[in-house]
Parts: C-alpha cells; sequence; structure tokens
C-alpha cells in the first residue's frame, strides 16, 4: 500500500470516527470554532486539571477532512499538558504551512501527518486547521 493510500485511510477512517465526538461532562474550557468558507463547525471541549488535559471531546458537522482532524488532534491531545499541547499545535499548523519539514519533529503528529500535503489545496486548509486553531483560542492563557 502507498503512502497517499495509507493517509487516505487514515482521513476516512478518523472521519467517521465516534469516541471522540459527544458533549464531555465537567468540561473547564469549551470554543467553537467555525469554517465560514465551507460551514465546517466544531465545538471543542477540554477538562484541563493542574495544567493537563485529562480529556477531550468534540462535537460539530463538516467534511471528512475536518471531523478526521479534529479527532487526530484529541487522541494526540489527551494526557499532555497544555503546553506539550501547544507545541503539538504550532507543529501541526507549521506543517500545513510548509514550515515545518523535519522529520523528526513531525513524528509528533503521529496520524496528523496524514495531512500533509493539504497545503497543495489550499481550499482545503481551513478544514484541516479547523480543530487545531479551535485548540488554540481555547488553551487561550491555560496553564
Amino acid at each position: 500500500m502507498e503512502l497517499d493510500q495509507i493517509y487516505t485511510q487514515i482521513i476516512t477512517e478518523n472521519s467517521r470516527a465516534t469516541e471522540n465526538k459527544h458533549t464531555l461532562e465537567h468540561a473547564t474550557a469549551v470554543k467553537e470554532g467555525v469554517n465560514p468558507s465551507c460551514g465546517d463547525d466544531i465545538t471543542l471541549e477540554l477538562r484541563i486539571e493542574n495544567g493537563v488535559i485529562e480529556d477531550a471531546a468534540f462535537i460539530g458537522n463538516g467534511c471528512a477532512i475536518s471531523q478526521a482532524s479534529a479527532n487526530i488532534m484529541i487522541e494526540l491531545i489527551k494526557g499532555k499538558t497544555v503546553d506539550e499541547a501547544r507545541r503539538l499545535s504550532d507543529t501541526f499548523l507549521g506543517m500545513i504551512k510548509g514550515e515545518v519539514t523535519d522529520e523528526e519533529a513531525l513524528d509528533m503528529l503521529e496520524d496528523a501527518q496524514a495531512f500533509r500535503d493539504i497545503s497543495h489545496m489550499p481550499a482545503r486548509v481551513k478544514c484541516a486547521v479547523l480543530g487545531w486553531r479551535t485548540l488554540e483560542d481555547a488553551l487561550g492563557e491555560k496553564k
């Protein structure tokens, strides 16, 4: 199986996943994100205790790319500190912009690397970054 096929499979599976798609009890941070160019929307809910993202979930509607990206992001940030989640977000957004290309740095993104070539599809970039931008907003000044 070629890398493009693997990435397509990762995006397809994560766009259909339901494990992280629900409201979160006792959320300490809730933020809505909308992609006005296509109408995708998510509400990201985080439970942060002592600087650690203990749990995360999202609800919303959108294309396979936005839903898969949000799901993969949540899998990556659960159990991470706020600072670690910010680093993941910076790395993901840098990858999308083509600013982060170092393989070792990208390894921390695990399955999120499936969106690596999305920058070649400008109409889809906003879909892929919706969850990550919402995460940045939700984290705000949280420690």
